[in-house]
């Protein structure tokens, strides 16, 4: 028999942040997406004895991830599964164009029935990127 979730009768401790880690099959070149592409500040390098990078963290004034070399050759997720970031940027086209001068291969803007204006990209481990805002519609 399968046990239901039941809800806590006290409350929990709230949690002040989460940093997700993001693998890397190649920390420098992926500095290219989440620096230069999002401009986000890439500082507490880890390298190996020989110098290579194989952690750091890269964050703003709203978020900081992760980024961790894995031992081996990091496996590129097909089809764009694996982990999905859903970002919200202060300026969706800007940003879009930005990407795209960086040679990133970005899609168009959709206005969709769901209520959000949107593009994707792809870096260079192969996780996909939505970034979107609220749009007129409603779904």
């Amino acid at each position: 028999m399968k046990r239901q979730h039941q809800p806590a009768k006290e409350a929990g401790v709230p949690v002040e942040s989460c940093m997700p880690i993001i693998p890397s099959a190649d920390l420098e070149q992926s500095l290219r997406f989440w620096v230069d592409g999002l401009g986000l500040t890439m500082d507490r390098a880890m390298r190996r004895e020989d110098g290579r990078l194989v952690g750091c963290m890269v964050h703003n004034e709203h978020l900081s991830l992760w980024l961790n070399q894995r031992e081996g050759a990091a496996p590129k997720p097909e089809d764009g599964e694996g982990i999905r970031l859903y970002w919200a940027p202060s300026d969706l086209h800007a940003l879009r164009d930005h990407l795209a001068r960086l040679g990133y291969g970005v899609s168009e803007v959709t206005d969709r029935d769901y209520g959000q204006t949107e593009f994707f990209v792809t870096d260079e481990d192969g996780y996909a990127h939505c970034f979107g805002v609220a749009s007129n519609k409603s779904g």
